[in-house]
């Protein structure tokens, strides 16, 4: 295992090139449940060495957010599922980002205009870096990313994907609120 202060430029293009990443959360109580949640890498950028942004797209929950929301604690860790084994985790303290904040443009230009579904961004101070082996993470191959969640968002208007918001993101199953745009 190796620990770093900031995201390499050599640790950056590895992570980079995964199909996949996870993001992990918590709620401060000790009876919440913990969130991991797989993403596509079409939704990370690493701005700089120390900051990340997601984007993050309307899905059945909003567990993320709420704990981010919270606590601001959140994990992503990367995998090597081709190629030479590793593990890369990034630890940091997250800010959800709604579409009417002023730094809404700023962050959402960072990603394609034409993302459909898009809920809010997180916005990530790493301030830890870790590496460990990965020698127990199965070799697998990639075939391609899903586009299953934005085909879905494209079929629906702002008003319906707003109604679809407001009734299924804005309470995690711990009962703790989610950011959300009135």
């Amino acid at each position: 295992m190796k620990v770093f202060s900031e995201i390499t430029q050599q640790l950056a293009e590895w992570a980079l090139a995964q199909p996949v990443y996870f993001i992990a959360t918590s709620p401060l109580a000790e009876e919440g449940h913990i969130n991991v949640s797989p993403r596509g890498l079409q939704h990370l950028r690493i701005l700089d060495l120390q900051h990340v942004v997601l984007l993050d797209l309307t899905g059945s929950g909003n567990e993320s957010a709420a704990h981010i929301q919270e606590n601001k604690r959140i994990t992503i860790m990367f995998c090597a599922f081709e190629g030479a084994p590793r593990i890369l985790r990034f630890y940091g303290e997250a800010q959800v980002i709604l579409p009417n904040q002023t730094n809404w443009h700023e962050m959402r230009s960072h990603f394609d205009k034409d993302i459909a579904g898009v809920r809010q961004i997180f916005s990530i101070q790493v301030n830890r870096v870790q590496t460990s082996c990965g020698f127990g993470v199965p070799l697998m191959n990639f075939v391609a990313q899903r586009n299953e969640l934005t085909h879905w968002a494209e079929k629906k208007d702002d008003k319906s994907l707003a109604e679809y918001q407001k009734k299924n993101n804005r309470v995690s199953i711990d009962g703790l609120q989610a950011p959300f745009v009135k």
